[in-house]
């Protein structure tokens, strides 16, 4: 029995009965056993490679050691505290107090370390074993047990996913930024090989992984180094304002010296300034002053008080076949090159005029060269013109591959911007034809994308003419949806019930509601020879057309859910009908009138209705 005792406290491994579970305790011996085809270490990761098999087989038995734990003292708890470390945080990471340790060297000489208040001894404790470590005295790391080819501190407390993570060179540091908020983790030491395969899997749990090393020379040059090595996930390094000393090198001591979470904080911010300086310099140019208004957009097209079409936007103009959308665009172009500010016949719709004489551009990709030449005629009557004034030009692109239409639009676009001192109005008629399938999603966003950036570049208003017969509301394929997104209003063209009048009304407009725009009307006059405006449709007819576009939206709503909630419904016509919530709110009071919806309890059902 004394034997035993012997055995067991010195950790001589002659007694078949040591403990070989891992576990470390009060007292306790521990003998880790390598097992073929793992690897240890902090991280816990089991490798298959037959080179890490062959590593971890070669690798000798750690020896065996004893690490007897103890609760930490006052004095123990301010030396952490002074780095703003909490009992919490120690417990967190698996961080204890030990009152002795003992192990043997490699060649199997027995020694250990006894905690006393001017000598304090401490464990970072893992599924591999111990790492002491005993900050006051001569020699400060010693590990029990085997670390493994990946040492990892602090990798298993690490959230699932994280904005910043800090590559530190040593545990403390890791637990001096966990105290302050800071994701962290260290491997063995800044001289360490950080593996290629642990930082690849936190590349894509972590937006920014940043080395954060001492400051020392030893430190600057390896964090450089392991930022070149790492530079393809996108490693930064950040260089504390320290002298690199032996009191001032490391972040614990950057805290220590006072400073707080905020002031690293803005290191790094300053950090992404360096790494971001051409796009924010470049951003900046767009962010809004409040305090300094842009210019004011002029309203190129209007109706009544509502502006359709203005500076930097889209007007998109759409309809079936036959139903005068060249006719109509004609007279918008008729108005910006009236010779006087008269008021001439624009179908419904009031232009801006062309006072400066900037350059008015007509692209068609459809009608045929006689046609086009036709309507020029009738724009030029309209307009009280007899020849084309030099700033207007008109092209007809139908000769012309697809590819080819928008480079050429493109460049015509800059070239008279230049010649004209400014571009007042682009209609480009069917703008479809522009690319090859409409229903691409990558090409129509390109093309709107695009034609957006130019009517922002020359401070225009480009009316692009899309040959689709709309769904209620809303335009058909990739090509449609991009347009209702980014234009600023939406017309469409249909011919009335009588086949010989065409009606004009608003699918959207960016303020206000398109069932409140009214529904203008104009027809083929033999005696002018071109179309002249008729006038509005009655306001029972606008009513009808209220009613009707609104039941059609509450059909399909309903068709998703049985029921809605009040600001649910609001929100949901807001989408569907891109209006603002005052309007949208007015809708669902005019639905309950109409007996559209029907309210049940405190929520909303689809109503029998009278349409």
């Amino acid at each position: 029995e004394v034997l035993h005792t012997i055995d067991r406290e010195l950790c001589l491994g002659l007694d078949g009965d040591i403990p070989t579970d891992g576990t470390v305790g009060t007292g306790g011996c521990r003998r880790l056993r390598p097992v073929t085809g793992a690897r240890g270490g902090g991280a816990g990761e089991a490798g298959t490679d037959t080179e890490e098999a062959a590593m971890s087989a070669d690798r000798p038995e750690p020896k065996p050691y004893r690490a007897a734990e103890k609760p930490f003292t006052e004095g123990e708890l301010a030396y952490w505290g002074a780095s703003g470390i909490t009992v919490e945080v120690l417990r967190r990471y698996g961080t204890v107090s030990l009152a002795e340790y003992r192990g043997e060297t490699r060649e199997g000489k027995a020694f250990g370390f006894s905690s006393t208040p001017a000598e304090p001894m401490f464990g970072y404790r893992g599924k591999w074993g111990v790492k002491v470590y005993r900050p006051m005295s001569e020699v400060r790391f010693v590990y029990g047990g085997h670390t493994g080819d990946n040492y990892c501190f602090g990798l298993e407390q690490l959230p699932s996913k994280g904005d910043l993570l800090f590559l530190t060179g040593g545990e403390k540091d890791v637990l001096t930024l966990a105290a302050h908020g800071f994701h962290a983790i260290c491997f063995n030491s800044e001289t360490s090989v950080i593996p290629a395969k642990t930082v690849r899997k936190l590349v894509y749990r972590f937006k920014h992984i940043v080395l954060l090393y001492d400051t020392d020379k030893t430190g600057l040059e390896c964090s450089e180094k392991h930022r070149a090595q790492l530079a393809e996930y996108g490693v930064k390094r950040l260089v504390l304002p320290l002298p690199g000393t032996k009191a001032e090198k490391d972040v614990t001591d950057y805290f220590k010296a006072g400073h707080t979470r905020a002031e690293l904080m803005g290191l790094f911010l300053k950090l992404l300034d360096t790494l971001y300086g051409d796009t924010l310099a470049m951003l900046k140019s767009c962010e809004i002053d409040y305090d300094h208004p842009p210019e004011q957009a002029v309203a190129i097209v209007t109706a009544g008080d509502v502006p359709l079409g203005s500076e930097e936007n889209i007007l998109c103009i759409t309809g079936g076949e036959g139903t005068g959308k060249s006719n109509y665009t004609a007279a918008l172009v008729a108005g910006a090159i009236m010779e006087r500010e008269t008021d001439a016949d624009l179908l419904g719709v009031r232009v801006e005029p062309n006072r400066k004489g900037r350059a008015v551009l007509l692209y068609d990709t459809e009608q045929s060269e006689q046609q086009l030449h036709k309507n020029t005629g009738r724009l030029l009557r309209r307009a009280g013109r007899e020849r084309m004034p030099e700033y207007l030009h008109v092209y007809c692109l139908t000769g012309m591959s697809r590819s080819e239409r928008l480079t050429a639009i493109v460049q015509s676009m800059d070239r008279y911007h230049y010649l004209h001192g400014g571009i007042h109005l682009v209609v480009i008629d069917g703008v479809a034809d522009l690319i090859r399938c409409a229903n691409d999603e990558a090409e129509s966003v390109a093309l709107i994308d695009e034609i957006y950036r130019l009517a922002g570049i020359y401070r225009t208003c480009i009316a692009a003419v899309v040959h689709f017969v709309p769904n209620g509301l809303k335009l058909r394929g990739h090509l449609g949806s991009e347009l209702q997104r980014k234009s600023a209003a939406i017309l469409s063209i249909e011919k009335d019930e009588n086949p010989e009048v065409s009606v004009v009304k608003a699918l959207k407009v960016r303020d206000g509601s398109p069932l409140d725009i009214p529904l203008m009307q104009f027809r083929w006059d033999k005696q002018a020879g071109m179309p002249v405006y008729v006038g509005e449709k009655p306001r029972a007819e606008k009513e009808k057309r209220k009613e009707k576009e609104l039941a059609e939206m509450a059909r399909e709503a309903f068709a998703r859910q049985e029921k809605y909630g009040y600001i649910e419904l609001c929100e949901l016509i807001q989408e569907m009908l891109e209006v603002k919530e005052r309007t949208a709110k007015g809708y669902i009071r005019y639905m309950r009138e109409k007996e559209i919806i029907e309210k049940e309890g405190d929520c909303y059902v689809h109503g029998q209705g009278r349409v």
